[in-house]
């Protein structure tokens, strides 16, 4: 077995945490700001179709087929949509009959769902980073690739999070927690991976493309209703092909 948790490897898991943390953290300031709020919240939010477009299904369809990654990806957004719809209401300002003159925050509701995504996507960052670590320089390639990843990550995660909740300090210290399973993915992987078959990883991959292609369809709608359509789908257009550019290069890259 490996070593656990190396000096190089500590060092590589907490560049791509900062990196993602710093990117959050300036995408909270910049939701202050009157002219930087304008449309970040549907640029964010297709930042997360994107990704999880762009970026997690192709990594499914690497283990299951085009088809079997998107049935995988296609249950993590049914599963996220069954508990929006029984269990928590993940989206109550996308409904129509909702009153957003009384909402305190825009996205409100989209806090728990978004946090348990994001964590359990960094935590596959980080079993990733580890488990590159024999790879020699296919390895380095892969850090820089998940370095790059977490830069719009952190921003959409950021502004999503400040929309969400009252506290911009609050935002930031989610964004932060989101991004710490990044060092747990790593340890983790050194630790039980010899024991694992390759394809288990997928199931919570998908889990957390599903909820990032429900909670960013889902933001748009509801700036939609808000603002209309040309406020809510050219800012989300941009950040999703913003994103697209930025995985499909990134995989042509580390071929």
């Amino acid at each position: 077995m490996k070593a656990l948790l190396s000096f190089a490897l500590i060092s590589q898991l907490s560049l791509a945490t900062l990196t993602a943390v710093a990117c959050a953290a300036l995408s909270v300031w910049m939701s202050g700001v009157r002219l930087g709020a304008l449309g970040l919240v549907p640029f964010s939010a297709g930042i997360l179709v994107g990704l999880a477009a762009f970026g997690i299904w192709p990594e499914l369809a690497g283990q299951f087929g085009w088809a079997g990654g998107l049935v995988l990806l296609t249950s993590g957004f049914a599963l996220l949509w069954v508990v929006n719809r029984y269990v928590y209401p993940v989206c109550p300002s996308c409904a129509h009959t909702h009153n957003h003159d009384a909402c305190a925050v825009t996205l409100h509701g989209f806090a728990l769902p978004l946090i348990v995504a994001g964590g359990l996507h960094s935590f596959m960052d980080g079993w990733g980073i580890s488990a590159s670590q024999s790879e020699g320089g296919l390895g380095t390639a892969i850090l820089a690739g998940v370095l790059l990843h977490k830069i719009p990550e952190g921003l959409a995660y950021g502004a999503m999070l400040r929309a969400s909740l009252k506290s911009r300090f609050g935002a930031l210290a989610w964004c932060a927690l989101i991004q710490s399973p990044t060092l747990v993915g790593g340890w983790t992987e050194s630790l039980v991976a010899p024991h694992l078959g390759p394809a288990w990883i997928g199931y919570p991959l998908a889990i957390a493309g599903g909820s990032f292609l429900f909670l960013g369809l889902h933001a748009v709608d509801g700036e939609w209703k808000r603002r209309g359509a040309r406020t809510a789908f050219g800012p989300a257009l941009t950040g999703a092909a913003g994103a697209a550019v930025l995985q499909t290069g990134l995989r042509v890259l580390l071929r």
